[in-house]
């Protein structure tokens, strides 16, 4: 059977319990142990994908089209596999299905109730990703100890590792240790608390870890240890890291995590192989060139609306290696000040995705700007978009191209639409699309720099858009110069544009993000990079 580690956070959100999952499913890796990952979000939307990013940052997509909690991007790219919807549920989906299964007559008119009917769905939740092919399951839980929406969850927890043997289950509680200035000491009555909180609901933490900006010392250790009924060993200090976010699985490692949860769980195991993660450490570590990149956006206040175009960057930066600079630039800053005050000095221009009409020309202005100024330029999925009707206006001479998006309902004007929503038979029409969502295959073509990066002909991403190029205009965007690069081989829509006469313009209308990894940075944002690498 598979063994199971639930880790729970205390004190504070925001602690990095997504990272620390990640870090640890990454070491289980590295020894040879297949791993799976779950993330349990507490809150009551029943779709994470409906929450807005400035609320909790982005919606990370999976293979599958599932579009979950952005915590499973950092499973993704610290464990090394692709994810997909059983990976993420929230507390609004289990309430969701209780209901549904009620309304069926399943519970044959018994009371509905938290327990047993929403801490057995939660716990069915669980069983679903146990397999022969499984060692290890990673359970994280958002949220804190003590938050009442996370009850239930926590609850499910306690029931279920008195279902099972003792050794298939562990416990792991991240907490925070604040360090005062004014005195110059930690202190650890805020973990006191939380632990306390957690084993009056009946969990005892089998490790203890520890966020802190200051080594946690040996006396500290006994201290936490004493009050909060774990051995010394057990209580793991998690230091801010130096330079990179992914040095944490070697903390960690250093700090034993791995072989501790193995011998709570009776695994005998394997020797551990980092190389390969070593060796991209190492790169950060060296790197001393920089590249400036330009991040134009309408989601920019919050680090987590992008995290992973951020981190696809970061990984394109280890593979040229350079460190990048980034310039996080709101696109209606553009619109008021205009692109030449704010993107001048820049060597590589990024427009990500989006919806809705909001930072539009300031999004056209940046992409005109690249374009007319040699700079390199990525777009994605809504840049795509954007690129398009940029191109359309400024050299096709559409005036007032656009996408159906952005105009009025009721004023559409098909003779400026060159980005429409299509039915199923790739008719245009004004609502009521067909969205495509999850991967697609995309057939990229010969002497493209988008084939040149990918290395292959056929090549699969993910995407998330009801919007498509208007096949209606595609010869004459063709004929003023812009290159078809990919379309999709079922449909023929447009998958990826280029200009041939730029150093390097490339838009995607997937969202190649996703499927980065800091070993391995995805082909389209390592050559961005080491184009803009090429501009110094």
């Amino acid at each position: 059977m598979s063994k199971f580690v639930f880790i729970t956070g205390g004190v504070v959100s925001s602690l990095g319990k997504g990272l620390t999952s990640a870090s640890i499913g990454m070491l289980f890796k590295s020894r040879g142990l297949r791993v799976q990952m779950l993330k349990m979000d507490p809150y009551l939307n029943v779709f994470p994908g409906k929450i807005d990013p400035y609320e909790h940052g982005e919606v990370y997509l999976t293979e599958d089209g599932a579009e979950t909690d952005l915590d499973l991007g950092h499973y993704e790219r610290f464990v090394g596999q692709n994810l997909h919807q059983c990976n993420s549920v929230s507390a609004g989906r289990i309430y969701s299905d209780v209901f549904a299964a009620e309304l069926e007559g399943k519970y044959k008119g018994a009371t509905v109730q938290v327990v047993p009917h929403i801490t057995n769905a939660i716990k069915e939740r669980w069983k679903k990703l146990e397999s022969p092919d499984v060692d290890i399951i990673m359970v994280e839980l958002g949220g804190t100890v003590g938050d009442i929406e996370g009850l239930a969850f926590l609850e499910a927890m306690r029931q279920f590792q008195l279902e099972r043997p003792a050794e298939d289950v562990a416990f792991v509680h991240m907490t925070l240790i604040p360090f005062l200035r004014a005195s110059g000491e930690i202190k650890t009555k805020p973990t006191q608390h939380s632990v306390e909180k957690l084993r009056g609901i009946g969990i005892q933490p089998d490790v203890l870890i520890c966020r802190t900006i200051v080594p946690i010392e040996q006396e500290h250790r006994r201290k936490i240890a004493l009050f909060c009924n774990v051995r010394p060993e057990n209580v793991i200090e998690e230091q801010d890291v130096e330079y990179s976010i992914y040095q944490v699985p070697v903390m960690l490692m250093e700090e034993g995590v791995d072989q501790l949860l193995g011998k709570r769980l009776g695994l005998t195991l394997p020797e551990i192989d980092l190389t390969r993660w070593n060796e991209m450490l190492e790169k950060v570590r060296t790197s001393e060139e920089s590249v400036k990149i330009a991040v134009v956006g309408k989601y920019i206040s919050l680090m987590d609306s992008y995290k992973s175009i951020y981190e696809a960057l970061t990984h394109a930066g280890i593979a040229n290696r350079v460190k990048i600079e980034l310039l996080k630039v709101e696109a209606e800053e553009i619109e008021e000040n205009g692109a030449d005050a704010i993107l001048k000095g820049v060597q590589g221009i990024l427009v990500p995705g989006g919806s809705g009409k909001r930072g539009v020309p300031g999004k056209i202005m940046a992409i005109q700007y690249a374009r007319e100024n040699k700079i390199p330029f990525l777009g994605i999925c809504l840049g795509l978009q954007c690129a398009v009707a940029e191109f359309a206006r400024n050299v096709c001479g559409i005036e007032g191209a656009s996408s159906l998006e952005w105009m009025e309902a009721g004023q559409e004007d098909m003779s400026k639409a060159v980005v429409v929503q299509l039915d199923q038979k790739r008719q245009v029409v004004t609502s009521g699309g067909v969205r495509r969502i999850g991967s697609y295959a995309c057939w990229l073509h010969e002497g493209t720099k988008s084939r040149a990066a990918y290395g292959q002909e056929m090549i699969r991403e993910r995407h998330s858009h009801w919007y498509e190029v208007n096949p209606k205009f595609v010869d004459q965007l063709t004929a003023a110069g812009m290159v078809i690069a990919g379309n999709n081989p079922d449909s023929n829509l447009v998958e990826v544009i280029e200009l041939a006469d730029h150093p390097w313009f490339v838009a995607t209308q997937a969202h190649p993000e996703f499927t980065s990894r800091p070993v391995e940075a995805q082909p389209l944002f390592r050559d961005f990079v080491a184009a803009a690498k090429a501009k110094n």
